[in-house]
């Protein structure tokens, strides 16, 4: 079908690069814009933030110092390049104090990501499972402290939104204390099945951060004349490229074509991807 190319993409970068071709462009288009409308229809405010961002909008997030090895940085600017938009989000209210009338604030957002992958090699080094540079729609939520339970199970659920239109098998893993990552409370991870490989994978992870990043980046609200810090929640409403792999195996047709989901059909134009 030559959707991309990796091989190509070698001589204007490096391994684990891609560049999408024809139909390949087209869907990954497509899918940004439908998840993009769909969250926003559901009460989310879109941001586009940038994709440079400095230290202490990952120190807020909780990336850094910890995971400085796995972002690429740009030394002469005190600049980042951003590995997830959770982290322009978290900074975009930093050293504020946010009225509880606007509670919850629901921010969604498309962006590149871009993370070294350290101690990845030799995994999925071909596809678009594993890159260095990845587009994704991330959910994001600043919300009262006593609610946050609650507001983990809606974006979740909102997150779920996406596979259910797009009619994918998946399954949702409460993760273990020992698996939680460093700003999470809680995480619900959503895996989509992926036939190639006989298992199922992450394609959205959604988590609580209660007052770990709002206290980080001093995000505050008020609630009974008193300043108390805020509740943070993120996920991803979906990763792109993961989302793409799903559909194109699991709308594989015997003669080699892959059925492109209904809800899609308006965004990409056309009900299959014809084999060449």
């Amino acid at each position: 079908m030559n959707l991309f190319d990796s091989i190509k993409t070698t001589k204007i970068s490096k391994s684990r690069f891609i560049t999408l071709i024809g139909n390949g462009a087209k869907l990954e288009r497509a899918l940004i814009n439908f998840m993009l409308d769909t969250h926003s229809e559901n009460g989310y405010l879109e941001l586009m933030p940038p994709a440079l961002i400095n230290s202490e909008s990952l120190q807020g997030s909780g990336q850094l110092p910890k995971f400085s090895n796995e972002s690429f940085n740009c030394s002469n600017d005190d600049l980042w390049l951003s590995p997830t938009a959770e982290v322009p989000l978290t900074a975009f209210h930093r050293n504020e104090i946010i009225d509880s009338k606007l509670l919850p604030i629901k921010y969604v957002a498309y962006s590149p990501c871009f993370r070294r992958e350290a101690g990845s090699y030799g995994r999925d080094t071909k596809g678009l499972i594993r890159l260095h540079q990845f587009n994704k729609v991330e959910l994001y939520w600043f919300c009262d402290p006593n609610k946050s339970l609650e507001a983990h199970k809606s974006i979740t659920a909102d997150a779920e939104t996406i596979l259910k239109k797009l009619n994918l098998p998946y399954r949702l893993v409460d993760i273990c204390t020992g698996d939680l990552g460093f700003s999470s409370s809680r995480t619900f991870d959503l895996e989509v099945w992926l036939p190639s490989s006989n298992s199922y994978r992450e394609i959205s992870s959604c988590s609580n951060c209660l007052d770990f990043q709002a206290r980080r980046s001093s995000i505050r609200t008020k609630i009974d004349k008193k300043n108390q810090y805020i509740h943070t929640l993120n996920g991803s409403g979906l990763a792109i490229g993961r989302t793409m792999a799903a559909i194109l195996e699991n709308g594989q047709q015997l003669d080699g074509s892959v059925k492109i989901p209904d809800a899609l059909v308006p965004y990409f134009g056309s009900d299959f991807i014809k084999t060449a």
